[in-house]
């Protein structure tokens, strides 16, 4: 078995063969092959250029005024939103700020403040032995292309609460710890501190069992490892935080 070989190659040579070493070689044999037992990467390239043809979102720029149910405090001049939630723009001032590029006289800038940490989580199921990852073609208004491959669950805590009014967003019962026993991976890690102040968002890789059946929408897409990887050549394509999240790998 190639893992074995690998194991006495390492193990001759004096490496100590820890479980964290022992899991590096299995990710790194997954990412050098296709294995995919149901879609190969060049219908997954198809697959997600078609989905971006058939979106039909439309964005387009308006004035802050003019926002449905988002508010600007008289006071403070913050932006936020009637239920309080989501997030709130705010205003900081930087000093002291002897190691940046502008010196010692700082600078001041909006912020994303008050955003309470989500969920970023990737469904892992073994097909065939093989782990596959459970990707979504999502839409933002922000991406360039409209879509990007995003993880399995992206939601922030207001999405989970509801707070928009609308449903609770698919999957979202697979990322709670108290009823999974198989989680690969969760940790809090930090968001992009130049424009989100102190944000983290809790990043999760869940395992569900092979046998298990899933109602999976027709945005949703199961992809390896390596095609993940492959698909990373791609400008634009793999979203941010798809991009964190397999950085445990």
């Amino acid at each position: 078995m190639v893992i074995e070989e690998i194991k006495n190659i390492l193990e001759n040579n004096g490496y100590d063969l820890d479980p964290d070493t022992n899991n590096r070689i299995r990710t790194m044999l997954e990412s050098i092959r296709d294995d995919n037992q149901i879609n190969k990467l060049e219908y997954i390239i198809e697959w997600f250029n078609k989905k971006r043809e058939e979106s039909d979102m439309i964005v387009e720029e308006i004035a802050v005024k003019d926002l449905e149910k988002w508010n600007i405090q008289e006071k403070t001049g913050n932006i936020f939103h009637d239920s309080k939630g989501f997030f709130e723009i705010i205003g900081v001032k930087v000093s002291n700020t002897f190691d940046r590029e502008v010196g010692k006289e700082g600078w001041t800038q909006p912020m994303i403040a008050k955003n309470p940490g989500g969920i970023l989580g990737i469904l892992m199921k073994k097909i065939n032995g093989i782990p596959h990852y459970l990707l979504q073609a999502k839409a933002e208004p922000g991406n360039i292309g409209k879509l990007q491959l995003s993880p399995t669950l992206q939601a922030t805590t207001s999405n989970l609460l509801k707070a928009h009014g609308g449903k609770q967003p698919v999957f979202a019962e697979y990322f709670n710890e108290a009823n999974n026993p198989k989680i690969i991976y969760a940790k809090w890690q930090s968001e992009d501190g130049g424009r989100f102040h102190l944000k983290s968002n809790y990043n999760m890789i869940v395992e569900i069992d092979e046998n298990k059946k899933l109602d999976i929408p027709d945005y949703f897409i199961w992809i390896t490892l390596y095609q993940i990887k492959q698909l990373l050549k791609i400008e634009n394509f793999v979203g941010p935080h798809v991009r964190g999240i397999i950085s445990y790998l």
